[in-house]
C-alpha cells in the first residue's frame, strides 16, 4: 500500500542578516550635483611667510597673486540589476516570493554592502603616503598601533573631534584583549559585561566585515568631512504584469561615487597588517 506525505511549505522566509549602511555616518552630502555629473571644488593656497623689512617700499615682502586649485568630482558609478517573478512562482511558494520583498532583500544584500565597500576603498586609496602605516597587530600591541595612526592625524593638524574609526572584526577583538587599553577602570567593566567598544581614544568605532576593507587593511580613521558620497540616483521599480511577462519585472538603478577631498585626506589614517 501506498503512503502519500502531506507536504506543508512555510511562508516565513528564511531570509540573510541584513548589516544596513556602515558607512553613512562617515561621508558627507555638501555638494550638490543636481543637474550635473560633475562639480568643481576649488581650494585656495597659503601665503608664504617671511621677515617684514624697516626699509624699501616692499615691506611686507614682493606681492603676488594668490593662487587656487581645483578638483573635479564625476560621478562614474551607474550601477543596475533586474531580475523576473513569474506569477505562478509567486503562487506556488506561499508569498515568499512577493516582489517587494525580494527588492528590499537585494538593496540590503547586494547594493548597500557594494556602496560600503566602495567608499572604504576610496578612502584608503585617498590616504596620504605618510599616514598608512603597515605592522603585524597582536593582542598585546593592538592599542599601541590605533594611537600611531593618530599621532599621524595629530601631526598633521587632523581635526580630533568627530573622528570615526570603520575596524575589522580581528582588529577589534585584538583591542578588546590588549591589556594597555582594556586595564582604564570602567572602560574594562563595560568590556567585561558587554564585549562593547563604543570609542577607541575618543574615535567612534564602527565594525564591518573583513570583506568590505581592501586586502590587509585593519582600520580606517577618517571624518566626515573628509568624503562627499552623492547617492544621486536611486531608482527602484516593479513593473506588474509588464508586456511578455505573467507576472513582476523588478528593476532597480544606483548613481553613486565617493570623493576624497584633496585638501582634507590629511584626516585619513589606514593600518595595514604586515
Amino acid at each position: 500500500m501506498a503512503l502519500n506525505y502531506a507536504e506543508k511549505y512555510s511562508p516565513i522566509v528564511d531570509e540573510r542578516f541584513a548589516l544596513g549602511a556602515l558607512t553613512n555616518g562617515i561621508v558627507n552630502n555638501n555638494y550638490d550635483w543636481v543637474g550635473v555629473e560633475t562639480i568643481h571644488v576649488f581650494s585656495r593656497d597659503l601665503a608664504t611667510v617671511g621677515n617684514y623689512s624697516m626699509t624699501g617700499t616692499s615691506r611686507y615682502g614682493t606681492p603676488t597673486d594668490l593662487g587656487n586649485q581645483k578638483q573635479d568630482l564625476t560621478l562614474s558609478r551607474d550601477r543596475a540589476f533586474t531580475y523576473i517573478i513569474d506569477r505562478k512562482t509567486e503562487m506556488n511558494t506561499v508569498g515568499t516570493m512577493e516582489a517587494a520583498a525580494t527588492l528590499a532583500e537585494n538593496i540590503d544584500q547586494v547594493m548597500i554592502p557594494e556602496i560600503d565597500t566602495y567608499r572604504i576603498a576610496q578612502l584608503v586609496a585617498g590616504a596620504p603616503a605618510g599616514h598608512v602605516k603597515t605592522a603585524a597587530v597582536t593582542a598585546a600591541n593592538a592599542y599601541e598601533e590605533f594611537l600611531a595612526v593618530q599621532e599621524m592625524l595629530d601631526d598633521d593638524k587632523a581635526p580630533v573631534g568627530g573622528r570615526r574609526v570603520l575596524v575589522t572584526p580581528a582588529f577589534l577583538n585584538k583591542i578588546k584583549l590588549d591589556e594597555n587599553f582594556v586595564k582604564r577602570g570602567d572602560l574594562a567593566t563595560e568590556i567585561g559585561i558587554n564585549g562593547v567598544v563604543g570609542e577607541i581614544d575618543g574615535v567612534t568605532v564602527i565594525k564591518a566585515p573583513t570583506s568590505y576593507f581592501p586586502e590587509n587593511v585593519d582600520f580606517v580613521i577618517t571624518h566626515p568631512a573628509v568624503m562627499p558620497a552623492p547617492v544621486k540616483l536611486a531608482e527602484l521599480k516593479i513593473h506588474d504584469n509588464p508586456q511578455g511577462i505573467s507576472g513582476w519585472l523588478v528593476e532597480a538603478r544606483f548613481y553613486y561615487d565617493a570623493f576624497v577631498l584633496n585638501n582634507k585626506a590629511n584626516a585619513i589614517g589606514v593600518h595595514k597588517n604586515a
